[in-house]
């Protein structure tokens, strides 16, 4: 059985998971989402260069103990992880393997990328009340797919509303 690799993050009520300065002061953390359930259904987590610097700059990210790739062609070297230029090879390789899910960490071209090669089994997206008007979007450009909604949660005191989709492959 193949892995599930699943795209979850925070986007802006117009589709944003930064704003235009990349920051992320506007997502909120909802007591009720249960973010060490959600982490431990993990073991590997997928980013891009961009991700990683940022999650970088910021003393590190989530994925303490978790397999951590970063995928670049301009990165030369990158600590505590594992740096690969292979994208589609290496995701399939990952995807054969036993274990848990796969993280989709960020967002942008890796996930366009990723959705171009069939790659993204699901995508979940934590969807925050507010309107940023600009930033970095969920999705760069360049790529349609279709998803068929399996799960849904309003977590009413932040007004949060949790969407799981599966893409539809074909």
């Amino acid at each position: 059985m193949s892995r599930t690799i699943r795209l979850s993050a925070a986007v802006s009520l117009d589709g944003f998971i930064a704003g235009p300065n990349g920051e992320i002061d506007w997502i909120l953390m909802d007591p009720d989402i249960d973010f060490g359930e959600l982490m431990g259904s993990y073991d590997t987590v997928l980013m891009g260069r961009k991700s990683y610097e940022d999650a970088a700059g910021m003393g590190g990210g989530p994925w303490s103990g978790m397999d951590t790739y970063v995928f670049s062609s301009t990165l030369e070297e990158a600590r505590g992880v594992t740096l690969s230029r292979e994208l589609e090879s290496t995701v399939r390789r990952l995807k054969s393997r036993p274990g848990r899910d796969i993280w989709l960490f960020g967002g942008g071209s890796l996930f366009r990328s990723m959705l171009g090669l069939n790659l993204v089994d699901e995508v979940q997206v934590a969807v925050i009340p507010v309107l940023l008007g600009s930033g970095v979007p969920l999705l760069a450009p360049g790529v349609r797919a279709e998803l068929s909604l399996y799960a849904h949660r309003l977590y009413p005191k932040t007004g949060t509303m949790m969407l799981e989709y599966r893409v539809k492959h074909g």
